[in-house]
């Protein structure tokens, strides 16, 4: 079962690293700006911060990327883009110092070369944020390990007691800024939650996620440019629901005054439910059952736009966005013309695009079957998904 994770607190901010040059991945830009799934790695890091509600990102870049930077993260909001430094370090201190003006209450520090950021990670980590200063995503170590020295085996490491260190990583913002501020260790810290532990900062530690992996060399790059997503993907999604007396009637996010209602677990409005289906069969990833049980109690009488938007976000995350919806309402009754602009505008508010992307239609079936005799309205979605 599958549940939207919680949004991180109001005032989380960002630093995504992308100064480096990415030597490693032997690629014609450095890796932060090579394409991997169909758009940058940059773009994805981003991404994956902004839908999952993190803002203002300080993007940290090398000096001289700027119109590149600018040109890959189009489109979304609250970016501040950073001349970086000569290490890593520095480059971090120089984005959290751009937002410090913005005075947020935590931050999480991202490399850019973890593009696929899942928002389970973001939820964990911040809720670590209410009992600790920070947290960062760690996964247990499966091979044996040794300690080397000079070419031989010197001696054991106790698997058990360590960890593959992941980002992003969160922080408390003061926590975090103070500490880059009074660091006086080598030159270049590991990651930052050695600089807030040098500071006497505990570091929570949560569970990461595999899909963060590190893009550090060419075949990282290789299997993906060899299968790239293709530019346009189709899904189609159908459903059906049953006219009751007394319950409300909602279609495509509007309620409809009318004798009758349609009966579910949700607020079963069903043109919606179609349309999640297409959009999740577009980027198969599964269907609505999957996500929003009816046999899950919270779900019970919820709003549809919950579901659509969720869909949205998943599409997005597997790398695409809407190109165009096309809805058809069956039904005798009630009549959709009056409603059609209204459903129209709602649909493209839920899925954040131009009402011009957004088609809704009505058709009977001449009075022929359950629609017909009045008893149910059906509606079929079409879902044009391209690549982001």
């Amino acid at each position: 079962m599958t549940h939207s994770p919680t949004p991180p607190p109001p005032g989380c901010a960002a630093v995504i690293v992308a100064a480096g040059k990415g030597l490693r991945a032997d690629q014609p830009l450095p890796k932060q700006f090579a394409p991997w799934r169909g758009k940058p790695v940059l773009r994805h890091a981003a991404d994956a911060l902004a839908t999952a509600g993190v803002a203002p990102i300080a993007v940290v870049i090398p000096e001289g990327a700027d119109v590149l930077a600018a040109g890959i993260l189009a489109g979304i909001a609250d970016i501040l883009l950073v001349t970086g430094g000569t290490t890593r370090q520095e480059s971090v201190a120089l984005g959290l110092e751009a937002l410090a003006p913005h005075n947020p209450q935590a931050v999480l520090i991202h490399d850019a070369a973890r593009p696929d950021c899942p928002p389970e990670v973001i939820a964990r980590l911040t809720d670590a944020l209410a009992l600790y200063p920070g947290a960062i995503p760690v996964l247990p170590v499966v091979d044996s390990m040794i300690l080397a020295h000079e070419g031989l085996m010197h001696a054991d490491a106790k698997r058990e007691q360590l960890r593959r260190v992941q980002t992003p990583q969160a922080f408390r913002f003061a926590d975090i800024l103070g500490a880059h501020r009074a660091w006086e260790g080598e030159p270049d810290a590991g990651d930052d939650a050695q600089v807030l532990r040098a500071h006497a900062g505990e570091v929570a530690l949560v569970d990461g996620d595999e899909r963060l992996a590190k893009l550090t060399f060419k075949e990282d790059f290789v299997d993906h440019q060899a299968n790239a997503l293709p530019p346009v993907r189709t899904g189609m999604g159908y459903d059906v629901h049953r006219l009751t007396s007394g319950e409300e009637l909602w279609l495509c996010g509007v309620k409809i005054a009318h004798d009758k209602g349609l009966a579910g677990h949700s607020d079963a409005d069903v043109a919606i439910h179609a349309l999640v289906d297409a959009i999740l069969g577009a980027v198969a990833a599964g269907d609505i059952g999957q996500h929003f049980p009816p046999s899950d109690p919270q779900w019970k009488g919820a709003s549809s736009d919950r579901f659509l938007v969720h869909a949205v976000k998943l599409a997005q995350q597997r790398g695409y966005g809407i190109g165009n919806v096309d809805v058809t309402i069956v039904c005798e009754a009630p009549k959709i013309g009056p409603h059609r602009e209204a459903m129209r505008a709602r649909l493209a508010e839920l899925l954040g695009v131009a009402q011009d992307f957004v088609a809704v239609k009505a058709t009977t079936t001449e009075r022929l079957g359950f629609a017909g005799r009045g008893e149910g309205i059906a509606a079929q979605a079409i879902a044009t998904m391209v690549r982001l």
